[in-house]
């Protein structure tokens, strides 16, 4: 078991900087997802950790072990890389063995751990295949099971899966999850810009911007409550809909006053001083639906524009007159009959709403830092 500890940790290339004062506190036993765009800085962390990049400065532990400066073979990781780098001319077995083998373990030892990681893997029947008669799915079970033969403290992912196709991904992406509960105490950190592998397979989430950590959660809190609208934009799918509106009344409920003049009521607190500034407004789309009469009126309305038709759910895209060419998103059932040309109201729950000031942070995330306070 290890907990892993990252204080103001920075990485340069001469003057171009990648990290930014990193603090993270990971728990033993923990699945950690870290996500962002390209070029956030996700992929050098996990190296930095490995020990495959070095820290420009800043503290890495590892079960209360400073290991800057320790080399990747003694800090306790196993890494599963994006691409499967297995030997070509090896047998799985052979593949799975060699890191022990290498390391001088003893020929029982290697034996045992090499049949326990292909027990857990599925990969019992498939010991004495090369990986060129295998598929990519069973390749990359392969990589991991490498991996897990030498029980190490903390499992590096770096985008294992990116190189599957569809199906691979979801019946790949289930066996990891299979892996973590059968190992419940081994702390995990996994890469990837998929939200769906972020969300089905994090205790937390990590998402970074620009080399910074915009908020760490549970995959719910970033949903439910993200901290800014960068976070609010970037988990979910299809992204959040942002509007500018203007605070009409203060306090709790807020009241916003969106395009169109409508007015919104949302149960957040916001500070007198906000009454009447401008501000960025929120809903998701799956939280719209079709406003009804006992509802009491809609916050938008809108001529349909586009209609992507997905089965189950329909994404209907709608011109509200916001004036930036920008439409209003909404998932409804797809066994809904809806026209393109047809004018729709929607409307939302006053707990689904999102504000946020002029710096984009959330005003629900300053309530729920007050309340900790």
């Amino acid at each position: 078991m290890a907990d892993l500890t990252l204080r103001q940790v920075k990485k340069s290339y001469g003057n171009i900087h990648i990290l930014h004062g990193i603090d993270l506190d990971i728990k033993s036993g923990e699945f950690i997802v870290f996500v962002g765009p390209s070029g956030c800085g996700k992929s050098t962390l996990l190296r930095s950790i490995a020990g495959l990049e070095e820290i420009t400065s800043g503290d890495l532990n590892i079960a209360g072990e400073r290991v800057n400066d320790v080399p990747p073979s003694k800090r306790g990781i196993a890494m599963v890389f994006q691409s499967y780098a297995l030997y070509p001319h090896m047998t799985v077995y052979d593949n799975m063995a060699f890191g022990m083998k290498i390391a001088g373990e003893k020929k029982e030892e290697i034996d045992r751990r090499v049949k326990q990681a292909a027990e857990i893997l599925q990969l019992t029947k498939y010991l004495d295949r090369l990986p060129k008669a295998m598929s990519g799915g069973q390749r990359q079970r392969v990589a991991i099971g490498r991996a897990i033969v030498r029980n190490p403290k903390v499992f590096l992912f770096d985008e294992p899966l990116s190189n599957l196709d569809a199906a691979l991904r979801v019946a790949t992406r289930i066996e990891i999850a299979k892996l973590k509960e059968s190992m419940p105490n081994t702390t995990m950190i996994y890469v990837t810009h998929d939200q769906v592998e972020a969300m089905t397979l994090a205790d937390r989430i990590v998402v970074l911007k620009d080399g910074h950590i915009e908020q760490v959660g549970t995959p719910m809190e970033l949903y439910k409550r993200p901290g800014n609208l960068f976070v609010a934009q970037f988990i979910g799918s299809p992204a959040m809909n942002i509007l500018a509106g203007t605070i009409e009344r203060a306090g709790a409920p807020t009241a916003v006053r969106l395009p169109g003049g409508v007015v919104a009521h949302a149960p957040i607190q916001t500070p007198e001083k906000a009454a009447g500034t401008s501000i960025s407004f929120g809903v998701r789309p799956e939280d719209l639906h079709i406003a009804t009469d006992a509802e009491g009126g809609a916050l938008f309305e809108g001529t349909v524009d586009y209609i992507e038709q997905l089965g189950e759910v329909q994404l209907v895209y709608l011109d509200i007159g916001r004036g930036d060419d920008q439409p209003l998103v909404t998932k409804l059932p797809g066994n809904l009959e809806i026209k393109r040309g047809a004018v729709l109201k929607l409307t939302a729950s006053p707990e689904d709403l999102h504000i946020f000031d002029e710096s984009g942070r959330s005003f629900a995330h300053y309530e729920a830092e007050a309340k900790a306070a």
